[in-house]
């Protein structure tokens, strides 16, 4: 059961690998791209960001940047146009992307390149770091990726029966590392309604919307608190239950700003070894204990994801 489900996720991710790999010059449909692998875009670029080691755009743009590189050395196109095709609208911001990534400008990358004819020339090296191994090919070869993992780090994951979570939530509008003012809108409410000194009470995060896919302006989260059943829904709260269910979870210790890779990483490496596969539900996080109470490097969060 485990390797057949295993099976399913790197053949599902293999597919949108070859896909990318073959299309460099097209803008990537990242939906389309999901449902041809029978994934959510949500959960699709989770999985692919875990197996693959980057997102899809990010590969993408690499692998036209390697192409780029192995223009300069094996063509005399002209760098404008060179540019245009690594999907730069400009030599200039071409150059600054490529400095950063080679270390020098492209024509400097291209006239210290070793000519032919020594017995120990060598070729520059056009393929940048890639924990996939993909690496651009002349004629669009199909890379077959290594899923990233990490196999003597593997994550402790249990499975849980949750019961329906009633919240009192305030909704965030905008990049999830600033859910932190909807956290100290939630608090205003909050305390002086007495709902923080409920027992039992725990912070929660929910998030909406793939960063990946949805313009960071319109990324859709919620800070919120457990509300008892017995309480009412304090005036500025909007009321959000989350679903009974099968969830996974896991629990990460350290700072905040670590939370995507460990999201990457339960989704990426042990989802697709776990034998189980993602539900319906929504995705979230509890917090055990927050920064007024210990150091970043002491904070307890735990992840549930939702299983079929």
């Amino acid at each position: 059961m485990k390797s057949e489900t295993r099976s399913f996720y790197e053949m599902a991710i293999q597919q949108a690998v070859t896909w990318i790999v073959e299309h460099l010059d097209e803008a990537l449909d990242l939906t389309a791209i999901a449902r041809a692998a029978a994934l959510s875009p949500f959960h699709f670029h989770r999985i692919f960001r875990g197996m693959v080691g980057e997102t899809p755009l990010e590969l993408h743009r690499r692998l036209r940047m390697e192409r780029a590189a192995s223009s300069l050395l094996a063509t005399t196109h002209q760098v404008t146009s060179i540019a245009f095709d690594a999907g730069y609208e400009t030599h200039e911001s071409f150059t600054r992307a490529f400095r950063a990534l080679y270390g020098i400008p492209p024509t400097a990358f291209r006239q210290a390149s070793p000519r032919p004819g020594g017995d120990c020339a060598r070729p520059f090296q056009t393929e940048l770091a890639a924990r996939s191994g993909i690496h651009f090919a002349p004629g669009g070869k199909a890379w077959e990726f290594t899923p990233w993992s990490r196999e003597e780090d593997n994550m402790t994951v249990t499975i849980k029966e949750m019961p329906e979570l009633r919240l009192g939530t305030v909704r965030h509008i905008g990049p999830y590392h600033r859910i932190s003012e909807a956290f100290q809108r939630l608090g205003a409410i909050a305390g002086p309604a007495g709902l923080t000194q409920q027992p039992e009470v725990a912070m929660i995060a929910a998030y909406h919307d793939d960063p990946d896919t949805t313009p960071q302006e319109e990324l859709r989260s919620d800070a919120a608190l457990t509300v008892p059943a017995t309480m009412a829904m304090p005036d500025g709260l909007v009321e959000l239950r989350l679903p009974a269910g099968k969830y996974a979870c896991t629990t990460h210790v350290g700072p905040y700003t670590a939370l995507g890779d460990a999201w990457a990483r339960l989704m990426g490496e042990w989802l697709p070894k776990s034998g189980y596969r993602v539900g319906d539900g929504m995705s979230f996080e509890i917090y055990r204990n927050t920064p007024a109470d210990v150091a970043p490097s002491e904070l307890q969060t735990e992840l549930y994801l939702p299983l079929a």
